[in-house]
């Protein structure tokens, strides 16, 4: 039986390329959501840009009977615009709420004896589908299991024999095990003493075994704190891998050393970049302050406050590599200097499309909040040279129409798993203090 598939606005806006989601069913798109689309278009930020590609792709549509009989998509299905109905013959709902005209639509097709679903990313608008008997789904093509979610390396045992071959060859492919490209292991030894230490290693397909990365290094006076954060170092400073995820809960670390790696590779006594790009979704905790006063970069100062926060704290730490670096450039020991000199842009990620960023380290901080196709376009954006690094707490998402789950940074994750161009580190301990490590397991 045919499938009809009433699509939300927030659907659309979510992933333009949703239009296309549902191969061989037809897709019916309410009167009401392209005057909402029509609303957006003008929108400067990303919903103007997607409601703009969906309408540019249902008016393409139209041309082939779109408003009569449905016109024919590449993938086998069907688009068809539809008008609400009559509210006489609907159940007591109001009928100047955009969300109920959307519903209509579905209901009085469902009514038609059609098998209809109704796909939103708006919780309280599927509670209203479920409420009226209407078969409800978020949109989840791009979905991932966040509670299963890739964690970048991984603990093993192996035999006192092949301790020796690791260290003698430098390079081990333990027996049963698979690895992911630069996937990175917690390597302990079978019926060791439990006192010495577990070896780090690192997955590499060249030699197609593990290798032992290099003891704990420093940046800016930023050391790792625990295996994780180690592990975040050695995809960090490897020119090699050019994107980079670190997810984790709150006080992980996980701006912290992206920010210290990044000047260390930037500013340091050898550098690769050319300057540190650090981007933030302009999406505030909670109600929204409004109108921010002052030119771009003053008001950017208010949403970059946490970023400064810790460049602050890495230049007050890092006073010994950077009066080594003094001596052949000028005195730089604060952001703003940073900043002047060229070395360190901040910007909002409303400003990143269209740019092209060659031989840059960009980091995309509070990258949970972002969705898929976003993400997508922030990562075309990178030019020969640049390394970019994501970072994110998948648990903590101010984005409305974003969970865990369908996030874009999630998603990234588990679609990139594979790819040797690609690293991850999942971390789970907290190191910003006591109290914020019992905040973040206990509240």
């Amino acid at each position: 039986m045919t499938k009809y598939f009433v699509l939300d606005t927030n659907v659309l806006l979510h992933n333009p390329a949703s239009l296309f989601s549902f191969s061989d069913n037809i897709i019916v798109i309410p009167f009401t959501v392209i005057e909402e689309l029509d609303r957006f278009k003008s929108d400067s930020e990303k919903k103007g840009m997607h409601a703009r590609q969906v309408l540019r792709q249902i008016d393409s549509l139209i041309k082939k009977g779109a408003l009569n009989k449905g016109a024919k998509m590449a993938n086998g299905g069907k688009l068809k615009i539809a008008f609400a109905p009559d509210f006489k013959e609907m159940p007591d709902m109001e009928t100047d709420i955009s969300d109920n005209k959307i519903l209509a639509v579905a209901l009085d097709l469902q009514r038609s004896g059609n098998l209809v679903f109704f796909i939103s990313k708006d919780v309280n608008a599927r509670i209203k589908a479920y409420a009226l008997g209407i078969k409800s789904q978020d949109y989840e093509k791009q979905k991932v299991e966040y509670s299963q979610l890739y964690k970048g390396w991984k603990e093993i045992t192996i035999p006192q024999e092949e301790c020796g071959q690791l260290y003698n060859n430098g390079a081990i492919a333990p027996k049963g095990l698979s690895f992911y490209s630069n996937e990175l292991a917690l390597v302990k030894i079978e019926d060791c003493d439990d006192n010495k230490a577990p070896i780090l290693c690192k997955w590499d397909e060249d030699k197609e075994g593990l290798v032992t990365i290099r003891e704990k290094r420093s940046c800016m006076g930023i050391k790792p704190l625990n295996t994780e954060q180690q592990f975040a170092f050695e995809l960090l400073l490897n020119p090699s891998i050019p994107l980079v995820t670190l997810v984790g809960l709150a006080g992980t670390g996980k701006t912290l050393i992206a920010l210290a790696c990044a000047l260390h590779l930037t500013i340091g006594s050898k550098p690769l970049y050319d300057k540190v790009l650090v981007a933030r979704p302009v999406i505030p905790m909670g109600n929204d302050i409004g109108y921010l006063p002052g030119s771009k970069d003053q008001k950017l100062g208010y949403w970059m406050r946490p970023i400064f926060d810790n460049l602050e704290f890495i230049l007050s730490r890092g006073k010994t590599e950077l009066n080594a670096i003094n001596k052949k450039k000028d005195k730089i020991l604060k952001a703003a200097d940073l900043q002047s000199s060229n070395l360190l842009e901040v910007e909002a990620l409303t400003y990143i499309r269209g740019r092209s960023i060659p031989n840059q380290f960009l980091i995309v901080d509070e990258a949970q909040n972002l969705t898929p196709h976003e993400i997508k376009t922030i990562v075309s954006r990178a030019g020969d040279g640049t390394k970019i690094v994501m970072t994110g707490d998948p648990e903590q998402i101010d984005n409305p129409y974003l969970d865990a789950n369908s996030n874009g940074l999630s998603y990234t994750v588990e679609r990139l798993k594979r790819e040797s161009l690609f690293g991850h580190v999942l971390l789970t301990q907290s190191e910003r203090s006591p109290l914020a490590s019992m905040a973040a397991e206990s509240l």
